[in-house]
């Protein structure tokens, strides 16, 4: 049997990839997850979520095939917006070791 080593994840894996905008990827992919998940609890046709967001069935399965970074935070928002869902931001202090949020 080989080795296998493990590597500990920093709570983003698109940090851990090394990508620049990292942090706005992971908000984005929180954000269009849960927009994702309420739709397919509804259990819509495309049609009638693109009527539901407002966007054509191009962008609905993007949406639904998990390509978030195709749609900023702010529409993302305004998605579960038009699903009348109330978002919180909650503020806390860092971990010690836990790197600051980089907004560019």
């Amino acid at each position: 049997m080989s080795k296998v080593d493990f590597v500990e994840s920093s709570g983003n894996v698109f940090a851990d990839m090394g990508l620049e905008d990292a942090d706005e990827l992971m908000i984005r992919a929180q954000l269009g997850y849960a927009v994702r998940t309420l739709l397919e609890q509804q259990h819509l046709k495309q049609r009638d979520i693109g009527e539901q967001l407002g966007i054509d069935q191009a962008e609905v399965s993007k949406l639904m095939n998990g390509k978030y970074h195709l749609f900023s935070e702010g529409r993302l928002l305004g998605f579960l917006n038009r699903m009348d869902r109330k978002v919180t931001l909650r503020i806390t202090r860092r971990q010690t070791g836990e790197r600051p949020l980089d907004l560019g």
